[in-house]
């Protein structure tokens, strides 16, 4: 794992900025009636505009990932892709952008309403944006990783509902996907690391209303919950300073979701 220098978290901040405004351009096109293409396509074109690079486009698999965004609704965990399905009142959409900016990397989730839901897919929304709030509160120089994921496994086991643990978060500098991995759960089987000033991690608590199981849909892309009951996605970049963790995507003033 690689420790990044004051300069290199500030030129991160430049991309995690960017990012961040980017998902403002999701959360306003977010409604019933509006397919996922559309909203992909003005997240490709913002990126491009702003001269960074849209990262998930052509990640490598059996076929290349074909969007600039992950888009994810109702059971669909994560790598959802854009299409021409027409959101629906009463969904949850998560969506996952990358994107890289004068070589810097930057990497964040949220999942949205879309019109009005239920009382448990907001509960599913505001515990799983409650688990990434919960890592920023901890994260601090020399603190385990696994003191941190327990809290967030219990936190979100507490209010009935279950942690994705085949799928992490990750490290990410001048590569999307650096080491350590980072779980949000803990198991004594698991890699440990100690928070260190200068890291720069991923955090993505997946939280499913049912089981944890998942499982991947036929485009070999698409994952989704093994009882198809709905999941939600909330993640940013973070960096960590003698002072704590420094959000690396969140608003010009520090706004943004599960800041706390």
């Amino acid at each position: 794992m690689t420790k990044k220098t004051k300069a290199e978290i500030e030129a991160m901040r430049k991309s995690g900025l960017l990012l961040w405004q980017t998902h403002q351009i999701v959360v306003d096109m977010v409604a019933p009636g509006v397919t996922t293409a559309a909203i992909d396509a003005a997240v490709d074109e913002f990126i491009a505009k702003n001269g960074a690079l849209a990262l998930f486009k052509g990640v490598p698999g059996k076929y290349p990932y074909p969007a600039a965004t992950c888009i994810s609704v109702n059971e669909e965990v994560v790598h959802g892709i854009p299409g021409d399905r027409v959101l629906q009142d009463g969904d949850i959409v998560g969506v996952d952008i990358g994107l890289k900016l004068d070589g810097w990397c930057a990497d964040c989730a949220q999942t949205l309403p879309v019109g009005t839901i239920n009382e448990e897919k907001q509960r599913l929304i505001d515990i799983t944006e409650g688990c990434l709030r919960l890592a920023i509160k901890e994260m601090k120089p020399d603190v385990k990783w696994s003191k941190i994921a327990k809290k967030m496994a219990k936190f979100a086991r507490n209010a009935g509902f279950s942690v994705v643990e085949d799928l992490i978060g990750h490290g990410i500098g001048r590569d999307m996907w650096e080491r350590p991995q980072v779980p949000n759960y803990w198991a004594i089987s698991l890699p440990d690391f100690r928070l260190k000033q200068g890291m720069v991690l991923a955090v993505e608590p997946m939280i499913n209303v049912g089981v944890k199981s998942i499982k991947t849909l036929a485009d070999h892309w698409t994952i989704v919950t093994a009882d198809k009951k709905p999941s939600a996605h909330f993640e940013h970049t973070i960096a960590i300073t003698a002072s704590g963790a420094e959000v690396m995507t969140c608003g010009p003033n520090g706004e943004g979701w599960a800041i706390p």
